[in-house]
């Protein structure tokens, strides 16, 4: 009878963990379902590659933390940014048509998920830690948090014109 209990005790502590850890997943993604974020110029990055602070909004900094890579490289492909100091110079985004993302939706759904390909296009340029002046509580349940990562926007470029989402810089007009 006491191991019965216990082993009721031990499944229903492992789906309490389970579910509550899919409930911070789902979250998240719903806070990056709305692309609220922006991007600006960090400096001269390696060739073909761009490095941008994003800043990511949230009601958890941690959720914001965990999905700045996927907004930055949301936002090299369909935003864009301005230029600015540092040797920066603006840059528009791969994607100019505002269809587009719906067009090849399938695509973007996949390429974007957690653990996604567009993983393959970026990393941190940082340790990790967010400085003082990058984690800003902008409402009392809202947090902007600023982190830099570096993008490879030629690499990423021709990933999207292997899919024909954009035309190749060798096409033509």
């Amino acid at each position: 009878m006491k191991f019965k209990n216990t082993l009721v005790l031990v499944i229903l502590l492992f789906v309490g963990t389970t579910a509550s850890a899919q409930w911070k997943k789902n979250k998240a993604n719903e806070d990056t379902r709305i692309w609220r974020y922006d991007l600006e110029c960090q400096g001269i990055a390696k060739l073909g590659s761009k490095l941008v602070k994003v800043w990511s909004y949230s009601k958890n900094p941690k959720h914001a933390i965990s999905r700045s890579m996927k907004n930055a490289v949301h936002g090299i492909i369909f935003k864009g940014y301005a230029g600015g100091g540092q040797g920066c110079t603006s840059f528009s985004p791969l994607v100019k048509d505002a269809e587009t993302e719906g067009k090849f939706q399938e695509f973007f759904d996949s390429f974007f998920a957690d653990g996604g390909e567009y993983l393959k296009y970026v990393s941190a340029a940082t340790d990790g830690s967010i400085a003082a002046g990058d984690r800003l509580k902008i409402s009392k349940r809202e947090y902007k948090i600023g982190v830099i990562v570096n993008v490879q926007v030629d690499q990423l470029r021709k990933r999207l014109e292997s899919k024909e989402i954009i035309r190749g810089l060798a096409s033509g007009f």
